[in-house]
C-alpha cells in the first residue's frame, strides 16, 4: 500500500487532537482498532484475556489459600520457630523477581528433573503430559501458578500476622475469653473477621501489581496471555496492540479495585457507600 493509504486508514493525516478523539470514540464503542501482526485487536484478545486471567485468579486463590492460615499461625505462636519461618519467608517472598524465579523453576523442575513443560499453555502436538489434554493444561500452568502464588502469598501472610496481631490484643477479645468461648471460635468469628477487611484492599492491589508484572512472567514461560503478546507487539513497534493491552489491563485492574470497595464495605458494616 502506498504511504498516503496507511496515513488515511491509520487517521495519520488528521490533526493531533482528531486522531485522539477518534481513538477515545473507537475504544469507548469497544474498537480496539486492526493491528498489522494479529489482525483485529478485539478478535485476537479476547483469548489473551481469557489466558491471563486463568493464570492471575488461580495464583489469587492459593495466595488466599495459603497466606491466610500461614499469617493466622503466626500471629497466634508470636516469636515462635513457625512465626519466624512464615516471617522469613515472607520477606524472601516479597523480594524475589517473578521472571528470575522463574527461570530458577525452569531449570529445577524442566531442564534437570523433566518433571514439568517450560513453555506455553498446552502442547500444540502429542505426546500430552500426563496423558490427557486436560491432565496437559495443568501441568504446564503449575510453573507459572507457582511463582505467582510465592509472590502474593508473601504479602498476604505479612499482612494477616499484622492484622491478626493487632486484633488478638483488643478488649473484645479478652472478654470473648473471659466468657470461655472456644479459641478457635475467637481466632476465626471474632479476631479474623475483624482482621480480614484490609486484606481484601490488598488483594485488589496484589491483582493490580500482578496484572503490571504479567509481561515479564509470561514472556520467561511464553505464556500466551496479554503480557507475552504485549511484549510480541512492542518488539514489531505494533502500537495498536500496545494501546489495546494497556487499555484493557487499565480497565480490569480498575474494576477489581471498584470490586474490591464494594466487598469491603459488605464486610465491614462500619463501612457505608453514600
Amino acid at each position: 500500500l502506498p504511504i498516503s493509504a496507511l496515513n488515511a486508514f491509520y487517521n495519520l493525516d488528521k490533526p493531533l487532537y482528531v486522531r485522539y478523539f477518534l481513538w477515545l470514540g473507537n475504544f469507548l464503542t469497544g474498537n480496539l482498532g486492526y493491528s498489522p501482526t494479529f489482525g483485529n485487536v478485539n478478535t485476537a484478545i479476547y483469548s489473551w484475556v481469557a489466558t491471563t486471567l486463568e493464570l492471575q485468579f488461580s495464583a489469587l486463590g492459593l495466595s488466599l489459600a495459603i497466606g491466610i492460615p500461614a499469617g493466622i499461625y503466626s500471629a497466634k505462636h508470636q516469636y515462635s520457630r513457625g512465626d519466624y519461618t512464615v516471617t522469613t519467608a515472607a520477606i524472601f517472598g516479597v523480594s524475589l523477581p517473578t521472571f528470575w524465579v522463574g527461570e530458577l523453576f525452569i531449570l529445577v523442575f524442566s531442564l534437570y528433573l523433566g518433571w514439568l513443560p517450560s513453555s506455553g499453555a498446552y502442547s500444540v502436538y502429542p505426546p500430552y503430559w500426563w496423558g490427557f489434554p486436560p491432565l496437559d493444561v495443568i501441568a504446564h500452568a503449575i510453573l507459572p501458578v507457582a511463582v505467582l502464588t510465592i509472590v502474593s502469598v508473601a504479602v498476604i501472610a505479612r499482612l494477616v500476622r499484622a492484622n491478626m496481631l493487632e486484633a488478638l490484643r483488643q478488649d473484645y477479645i479478652l472478654a470473648a475469653k473471659a466468657c470461655g468461648i472456644s479459641d478457635r471460635s475467637i481466632t476465626y468469628r471474632h479476631a479474623l473477621k475483624n482482621a480480614i477487611t484490609p486484606i481484601v484492599t490488598i488483594v485488589g492491589l496484589t491483582f493490580a501489581l500482578a496484572l503490571a508484572g504479567a509481561p515479564a512472567l509470561e514472556t520467561t514461560f511464553s505464556w500466551p496471555g496479554l503480557g507475552f503478546r504485549f511484549v510480541q507487539a512492542a518488539n514489531v513497534l505494533d502500537l495498536t496492540t500496545v494501546q489495546g493491552i494497556t487499555m484493557l489491563i487499565t480497565v480490569i485492574a480498575l474494576v477489581a479495585n471498584l470490586c474490591t470497595d464494594f466487598f469491603y464495605a459488605y464486610l465491614d458494616p462500619r463501612v457505608r457507600l453514600h
